[in-house]
């Protein structure tokens, strides 16, 4: 099967040769020609993944149309805030009866639009063309071929079955959903709890606080899913609990990271210069408390990550009004 994968940083990369490896002739396209050219001559990503040596049945390009040319499945792997603004670039190239595969997971700024609605309205796509895959995908680990398993959502038996087929190899393991909605708001706000774990390590909290954390953060996610028309169900499997897991946990994960260095004194400022760039988490805080305000619901981690963010609060205030909304008894 011809696959197009658009966006050559670490999950991009890892996830291309993952469907390389599952005998797809996959073309990855990298914004930069230089980027593309080192790839094809070293068989590696030295930007993102140097560790890694790539299948000889990827290859790369900087040339757009040359990389949708002929595909079946395109796969989209570039900052959620920019999705919209690559589409319009894009949109005329996807061939029209591909399936077009999210592996963003980001709340889009300004509309409060999940990626596949931005997939639909910029690129001009059939929602039943569109294809989650989310799950606990640290890229690092997947490059290294360790055991992992995703969700391939969509509302197209027929997409998601395409996507799934073209993905499973010994290590990577696809299950099949057909809860969109879902499967992207814990992909997205996972990010943001991330960042609030993140913090709590930083200032030298421990397993108590991080656990805490964690599972107020799934309640919350589960709220607005479920608010939003998700199944409820889809935040107790992989696309859930897995991906928030791993997120908060592991400190491969970048908004963790990113966090631990707020979570330590250092200014947002400061944390972009050390890290050279910025988690998703720290973009989408504000447009998933914009989605949480419209649905009337309740979301206070992401609402004081965001005060950290955007209003220049500091971590151990945040604390402190989390701690202290336990004037009401509130079930677990």
């Amino acid at each position: 099967m011809s696959v197009a994968v658009l966006g050559s940083g670490s999950w991009g990369t890892a996830f291309a040769m993952v469907m390389a490896d599952a005998g797809q002739d996959v073309t990855l396209w990298a914004r930069r020609e230089e980027v593309a050219a080192t790839i094809n001559d070293t068989r590696r990503n030295a930007d993102y993944l140097p560790d890694t040596e790539l299948p000889d049945n990827l290859r790369a390009t900087s040339d757009v149309g040359e990389a949708l040319d002929s595909a079946e499945i395109v796969v989209l792997a570039v900052p959620s805030q920019s999705l919209r603004d690559n589409l319009g670039d894009w949109g005329g190239h996807i061939p029209q009866e591909s399936a077009v595969v999210s592996l963003m997971k980001g709340i889009e700024l300004g509309t409060s639009k999940r990626m596949s609605e931005v997939i639909t309205d910029a690129g001009d796509i059939d929602p039943a063309r569109v294809v989650v895959v989310s799950g606990p995908n640290l890229a690092k680990e997947i490059a290294a071929r360790q055991p992992a398993a995703s969700v391939v959502a969509s509302t197209s038996p027929r997409m998601r079955a395409r996507v799934a087929e073209a993905c499973a190899t010994p290590y990577f393991r696809p299950y099949l959903g057909g809860d969109v909605v879902g499967t992207e708001i814990a992909g997205a706000t996972k990010n943001v709890i991330a960042l609030a774990c993140g913090m709590a390590s930083g200032m030298g909290m421990g397993d108590n606080t991080l656990a805490s954390l964690i599972t107020r953060g799934l309640a919350e996610t589960a709220r607005l899913g479920t608010a939003l028309g998700a199944d409820p169900q889809t935040f107790l499997g992989l696309a859930g609990v897995g991906d928030l897991m791993a997120t908060c946990a592991s400190p491969l994960s970048r908004n963790r990271t990113f966090g631990y260095s707020l979570g330590q004194g250092k200014t947002l400022e400061e944390t972009i210069a050390a890290t050279k760039q910025v988690a998703e988490g720290v973009k989408s805080c504000k447009s998933i408390l914009e989605l949480a305000r419209s649905v009337d619901v309740d979301v206070p981690i992401v609402e004081n990550v965001e005060a950290v963010v955007y209003e220049g609060r500091s971590t151990r205030e945040v604390v402190t009004a989390l701690m202290s909304r336990a004037r009401k008894l509130e079930s677990n």
